[in-house]
């Protein structure tokens, strides 16, 4: 198993910078894609998926197929080297936005399902 550099970046309890398993550090790039909006970061201004920015709009069941539509683009985009995106589920409440994901690693592996929740 290897490791990578852990997201958000911190330093771990021995000073070092923290790293993160190859599952976990995939995890975090997903989160990354889903939760940055375009134009946020300074030398890749088209990377993220704008997810945040619709939950804005009047909700409705075109709305959540759009924004379905729209992660799975962004994941495709940004990470299609690295997972094959099986499914996307989204779900709105009251003050929550959930995402659930279901996802294989390039390199093999089983499918994974990792939910991600923020409140809006």
């Amino acid at each position: 198993m290897s490791y990578q550099i852990a997201y958000p970046y911190r330093i771990d309890a021995r000073g070092r910078t923290a790293t993160a398993s190859d599952e976990r550090h995939l995890r975090d790039l997903i989160e990354q894609v889903l939760f940055t909006t375009p134009g946020e970061r300074v030398h890749r201004p088209e990377f993220g998926c704008g997810l945040l920015q619709l939950i804005f709009a009047p909700a409705s069941d075109a709305l959540l197929e759009t924004a379905r539509m729209t992660v799975q683009g962004a994941l495709q985009r940004w990470l299609g080297d690295r997972i094959q995106v099986d499914r996307v589920t989204l779900a709105a409440t009251e003050g929550e936005l959930r995402v659930q994901l279901a996802y294989r690693p390039r390199t093999g592996g089983e499918s994974r399902v990792v939910t991600f929740e923020r409140e809006i």
